[in-house]
């Protein structure tokens, strides 16, 4: 993979702006595994957010990630079960500051699937 195809820069920072280019890279089965039911969106959201935390990303910048994965998905993906349906809501009604702490809330919720 190239170094623009990454979201993290070589600095270890991370580039917002890329992430909806690296969802958009995930194969379609890929992505059906993981939004197959919630227990392994959470478990890959896990894996995503404990990666980050190995890299030093702070839950700060852990959330913003969360909040454009979150956009993404309630723009482009139908929810796949009961528990995203509820996400996609919530995301829907809430305004910016709403929807950023409902991101710090999912990328605790991952921190404690570990």
């Amino acid at each position: 993979m190239s170094e623009q195809d990454h979201v993290i820069n070589k600095e270890g920072e991370l580039e917002l702006n890329k992430v909806d280019d690296a969802l958009n890279r995930i194969d379609g089965e890929q992505k059906d595994e993981i939004l197959s039911n919630f227990q392994s969106f959470k478990k890959y959201l896990s894996n995503k957010i404990e990666m980050a935390e190995n890299i030093g990303l702070s839950e700060e910048t852990m959330a913003k990630t969360a909040e454009k994965i979150a956009g993404y998905l309630a723009e482009h993906e139908e929810p796949r079960n009961r528990e995203e349906k509820l996400l996609q809501e919530l995301w829907k009604v809430g305004d910016q500051d709403q929807r950023h702490k409902l991101a710090h809330m999912l990328v605790r919720l991952a921190q404690a699937a570990d």
